[in-house]
């Protein structure tokens, strides 16, 4: 048991979890727009969320962003750059436009971390921001990306699906602001700390429901869409109503963030079996 606990662990505090969660969420999108899956994308977007997570959460603490003395933070670090590796690789063989919007949100995700000026505060230290710029770039890798690859216009039934993914992210992130408030500083000024744990509960809720109900406004649906939807609006609303296990770290780190995973299989299984 010793053992699994040392796996899992480092499973989770290697991002490799939410590495997986959010190619769950690109693979939702390549069905939405009835493309194939395109496993070079599928394995650059894998280890640079790896290498992005891991230098924020492990690099903004490091002496120059790189020397870390916790051994198994290196161990973490090594696992970062071998990700890295892979990453160039599978963008060298993606498109250009590819490249260019990999580079925006790659820079967006840097700054998050490190700051523009020697004496300014990074993204992630001002007051309210930090939720929405992982949100805005989870979309980006999961949204923007696959339509990109299957050549697919920029118009409404994607700003709808980009919007859509952001308010699934929000949702998905507060769990862990709940679970986090405690030791988050106050001058995050985090939705819980702001607002509650009540009322952050409550929004996530609103929201989710606000994700489903925006389906109804595109112009074209995949025939399954309505439907899986509902499943994740369920499951999220389910989420943010378990208020004891939002305090478990394994509840938020594995469960919580299982359920793009999950939302994608839905859409594997019907679409593979009906």
């Amino acid at each position: 048991m010793r053992t699994l606990k040392t796996i899992l662990d480092f499973y989770l505090d290697a991002s490799i979890h939410v590495a997986i969660a959010v190619i769950s969420l690109t693979g939702v999108t390549f069905y939405l727009l009835d493309s194939s899956l395109n496993i070079n994308l599928l394995g650059f977007i894998f280890f640079s969320v790896i290498v992005c997570y891991n230098f924020i959460k492990y690099g903004v603490e490091a002496y120059k962003y790189l020397i870390v003395s916790n051994a198994y933070h290196k161990i973490i670090q090594a696992f970062s750059f071998l990700s890295f590796v892979f990453a160039i690789y599978f963008l060298s063989q993606l498109k250009k436009e590819i490249w260019v919007a990999t580079l925006v949100l790659g820079v967006l995700s840097a700054l998050y971390a490190v700051p523009l000026l020697p004496r300014a505060k990074n993204l992630r230290n001002l007051a309210g921001l930090k939720i929405y710029i992982v949100a805005f770039v989870w979309a980006g890798f999961s949204v923007l990306l696959p339509v990109l690859d299957a050549n697919m216009p920029l118009n409404w039934d994607f700003a709808l699906t980009f919007i859509q993914r952001m308010l699934l992210v929000l949702v998905l992130i507060l769990p862990f602001e709940i679970r986090d408030m405690q030791w988050d500083d106050k001058g995050l000024r985090t939705l819980p700390q702001v607002l509650g744990v009540k009322v952050t509960r409550r929004l996530g809720m609103g929201l989710s429901v606000i994700f489903f109900f925006l389906t109804f406004l595109k112009d074209e649906l995949h025939q399954l869409e309505i439907v899986l939807r509902l499943f994740l609006s369920v499951a999220l609303i389910f989420a943010l109503g378990s208020k004891k296990r939002l305090q478990s770290r394994y509840f938020v780190m594995f469960w919580v963030e299982a359920i793009p995973v999950f939302w994608f299989c839905l859409f594997w299984c019907v679409e593979s079996y009906f």
